[in-house]
């Protein structure tokens, strides 16, 4: 290689190295909150349990469970009492379908762990790659969002994902539940190539291909479940499909357009297999199909243009309550890792856009526990229910409430971030030059 091109390479190098140094340099600084040690009220709030009324009440919790939710609890032995009047008190959000813990910076490889190598990993878990010290958690915290799905991507089939509360000091302290399912990526259905049939030709021979290996390892997975019984040695990639095939874990089908839904769905039903839909732009076009087989769908980015020159400007706007109104399951999420802490505006257009208030909040809320299988534990305030939840000076679709207090399983979670921070700093600036000191 001649050096006209080595100097090029080398900066595009160093600048990977050092956007890896300043990303590990600057790792989020708050510290891990403790499990909590006594008992805690807040009093005098409005609680909004999601699955019920909202009501003025009290809401005591204890060893990370709420124990009681009452018009008055009585103050706690050695405990806590937290005046939190004129407040409100909701069930902490969950975001889906995101990379968070798995990409620090885009454009810094070293930072970026969410995919591996190869089509078909089933057995990769993404949170052996989580970075608890990751900037994006704190950020997405200050937000509301407590749990979160951090999902795989690459491949044909990725791996499989896991629910991480965003605090902790290990992965094993952030894993929550793990595996959730396994994440498949459908290929591409159309390929209308205008004056090109070659192209077409090989676009479909490329897709037809990855569905027979899709196919076939499912169905490998199927013998390799008998074959294990009779003592066959173990299969690593098989392993992580048998809980597939069985049932007990759904598969995460990544599809968009029609088409591609469709099929999805045809392969799903063909394999007597559990699914969730993710993404599903197109999702109201297979509103018959996703009711027949009752599919949940979590669909996002709301916040998104129209797919095709000819549909409504609103199409993405309004499809949330679409789905509501044909009675699918679903929930809406923001696919975007950095963006992740816009959650609550994805619900709260899809609200302005005819989806009933009380089921946009449920759509980031109750409804991804429930897709999840976790609904017994978070979503929702109730007695015996994890002490996950948020504190707030107003709805938190509205874009002015702030978050006051954060609990997760009963422990209070610092709120300050890499934002928050910086906000103070330069506050702070102004505050020196108003007073004369000028900026330093």
């Amino acid at each position: 290689m001649s050096a006209r091109w080595k100097t090029p390479r080398r900066l595009a190098v160093a600048a990977a190295a050092a956007a890896a140094a300043l990303a590990a340099a600057y790792g989020s600084d708050q510290r891990p909150a403790p499990p909590q040690a006594a008992p805690i009220v807040l009093r005098g709030g409005t609680v909004h349990p999601v699955a019920a009324e909202a009501r003025l009440a009290s809401i005591g919790f204890e060893r990370g469970v709420i124990t009681a939710i009452a018009e008055e609890v009585p103050p706690p032995a050695g405990g806590e009492v937290i005046d939190v009047t004129g407040l409100h008190v909701y069930p902490a959000l969950i975001a889906l379908g995101t990379q968070l813990g798995l990409i620090e910076i885009d454009q810094a490889r070293a930072t970026r762990d969410q995919s591996e190598v190869g089509e078909l990993n089933p057995n990769v878990r993404a949170e052996i790659s989580v970075n608890p010290d990751s900037e994006h958690l704190p950020v997405a915290r200050a937000n509301g969002i407590a749990l979160a799905q951090a999902q795989p991507t690459g491949g044909l089939i990725s791996g499989t994902s896991a629910l991480l509360r965003l605090d902790g000091w290990t992965y094993e302290d952030l894993v929550y539940e793990a595996p959730l399912g396994v994440h498949v990526w459908w290929p591409a259905m159309d390929f209308d190539v205008p004056g090109d049939d070659e192209a077409a030709r090989k676009r479909r021979e490329e897709r037809d291909r990855k569905l027979r290996e899709l196919t076939a390892l499912f169905d490998d997975a199927r013998a390799y479940q008998l074959a294990r019984s009779a003592g066959a040695e173990i299969d690593l990639r098989c392993e992580a499909l048998v809980p597939c095939v069985t049932r007990e874990m759904p598969v995460f089908l990544h599809a968009a357009e029609e088409l591609q839904i469709r099929a999805a769905l045809d392969w799903l039903e063909a394999n007597r297999m559990r699914g969730v839909l993710v993404g599903g732009q197109d999702a109201p076009r297979v509103i018959d199909r996703l009711v027949a087989l009752d599919v949940p769908v979590i669909y996002g980015p709301v916040h998104a243009l129209p797919a095709r020159i000819d549909d409504a400007y609103d199409a993405p706007f309004t499809a949330p309550r679409l789905l509501h109104d044909a009675g699918v399951r679903f929930a809406i999420a923001d696919f975007q890792t950095s963006n992740c802490r816009n959650l609550p505006y994805q619900a709260a257009t899809a609200a302005a856009y005819g989806l009933p208030r009380d089921e946009a909040l449920k759509a980031i809320t109750l409804y991804p526990a429930q897709i999840l299988g976790v609904a017994e534990r978070v979503g929702s305030l109730a007695r015996g229910k994890d002490a996950t939840l948020i504190v707030t000076d107003g709805d938190p679709l509205e874009i002015r409430t702030q978050v006051k207090m954060m609990f997760i399983e009963g422990r209070r979670i610092d709120l300050t971030s890499r934002h928050t921070m910086l906000y103070e700093k330069y506050k702070e600036r102004l505050r020196r030059a108003k007073s004369g000191q000028g900026a330093r």
